[in-house]
């Protein structure tokens, strides 16, 4: 069971109760770092198990990315479910899928378009706000309107709570992704929640409208320092997120409830995390993702499970390359050689693989102003030009397409605030350069070997 949120930030855990519970009864990991912090790229990941350099997914639209380019590059078949249908599960998809797909295409057949390895298929194209979307079921267009029941998450809550109990009376093992599009603009909580935090203010973390950022990199060094307005704007914002998830946790307990009513707790896991952060006034930035730093690209990711040790906290880099071969491991299912990541399964046991990596790579392509795409408000100018970076607990590495570098010691400096680039000897840049050159040009088990450094 994998519940995949839109745009969450680690900064909303803590007013998701039954998250904060799976927290207690299974694992966290405390360093879950996306490849990409943009949502097709993350996705075509998170399906393949192969970095964006691989699946040739780098922005949200054509021509370098989007649904089209997946499709095209061959990501549908290369995705962990045909896989797992192949291995015998039921196997279901319900809301979001990629940027770019319309519930009603039919790609040359006769009914809205099905992808393969999905027994059942729920899934919308523009759902963003929450309300007025239509829903490929099976083949069949379907409409949700504006009343409360339409709304998206409950509907996929409702959704998934259905699947779990037809799957659940046969022998036939099961696999469901809820992907909700909450909590990513533009911010339309349940009603039932609408009015809930409104003293609620955004975290003020140390880099929240950064008091000096000449030592940051053009696209951000331009930036003026947030205004009380605008302050004012990601409080409110803030607000709505935080009470947009809390209809993602309800959903959460329902689907471990019903799991347990139905004696199928012990033998299912439960994965939640989200495809990329967000932050809102780091660094002077107002409102999205992209960057490199880490409110953008480090997530939440639970698991609860069979064995899973309750209460533990992994600090090893993990990678959205690593769920596709988790999900096969856990199936019985051998990756296929081109995986460029690894299975945490062992992790789940309470076991850290031999080997794992100690570096993640994390890499960026400036996508073009689109009025189509969602997160075009990161489009503008001020938005950060492509760009590779290694990240691990000890530092942030970036190169610019344009030349310009970041270093930061992590370890004296979690924030992020001050880059030591111009402080570093010549051999440790060239070090980090030729580490950073090795991931960036990796494909399958070459990938692990290349994060094995520091």
């Amino acid at each position: 069971m994998f519940v995949l949120t839109d745009d969450l930030s680690w900064n909303l855990v803590a007013h998701m109760p039954q998250v904060l519970q799976m927290q207690q009864d299974g694992l966290t990991f405390r360093n879950f770092l996306m490849s990409d912090s943009l949502c097709c790229t993350s996705r075509a990941t998170i399906f393949t198990g192969k970095y964006p350099h691989n699946t040739g997914v780098r922005t949200n639209f054509p021509p370098d990315g989007g649904y089209k380019v997946f499709k095209a590059k061959g990501g549908e078949d290369a995705s962990f479910a045909p896989a797992l249908q192949k291995a015998g599960y039921r196997t279901a998809l319900l809301g979001k899928y990629m940027n770019g797909y319309h519930p009603k295409d039919t790609h040359g057949g006769t009914a809205p378009y099905v992808p393969p390895g999905w027994s059942e298929w729920y899934v919308a194209g523009y759902g963003y706000p929450g309300y007025d979307y239509n829903l490929n079921e099976n083949g069949s267009l379907v409409r949700y309107g504006r009343t409360p029941q339409d709304y998206m998450t409950d509907v996929l809550a409702n959704k998934g709570v259905e699947f779990i109990k037809r799957a659940t009376g046969s022998s036939q093992p099961f696999f469901i992704e809820i992907a909700t599009f909450a909590p990513h603009g533009p911010f339309v909580p349940a009603p039932r929640h609408a009015r809930l935090f409104g003293d609620l203010k955004a975290p003020r973390p140390p880099s929240f409208n950064e008091a000096d950022v000449r030592d940051k990199p053009s696209w951000l060094r331009s930036r003026p320092k947030l205004d009380t307005s605008g302050i004012h704007r990601i409080d409110r914002g803030f607000r709505d997120r935080v009470r947009m998830v809390r209809s993602v946790d309800e959903m959460v307990g329902r689907i471990r409830t019903t799991l347990k009513e139905l004696d199928r707790e012990r033998d299912t896991y439960v994965i939640f995390g989200s495809d990329n952060g967000f932050h809102m006034g780091e660094h002077r930035l107002a409102g999205g993702k992209m960057t490199p730093y880490d409110s953008d690209i480090r997530v939440p990711f639970m698991v609860t499970g069979p064995d899973v040790p309750p209460g533990r906290r992994v600090a090893e880099p993990a990678q959205n390359t690593d769920l596709a071969p988790t999900f096969l491991e856990l199936a019985g299912v051998e990756p296929p050689p081109s995986t460029d990541g690894r299975s945490l399964a062992p992790f789940l046991r309470g076991v850290t693989p031999p080997g794992w990596r100690q570096t993640a790579l994390i890499e960026h392509v400036k996508p073009p102003p689109s009025p189509q795409d969602p997160d075009r408000q990161d489009s503008a100018p001020g938005a950060p030009t492509t760009y590779n970076a290694l990240r691990n607990d000890d530092l942030l590495y970036v190169e610019y397409e344009n030349g310009e570098r970041e270093y930061y010691d992590r370890a004296r400096d979690p924030q992020e605030r001050n880059n030591l680039y111009g402080t570093l000897p010549e051999q440790r840049r060239r070090h980090l350069s030729g580490l950073l050159y090795a991931l960036t040009r990796c494909s399958g088990a070459g990938c692990t070997a290349a994060g094995r450094s520091r």
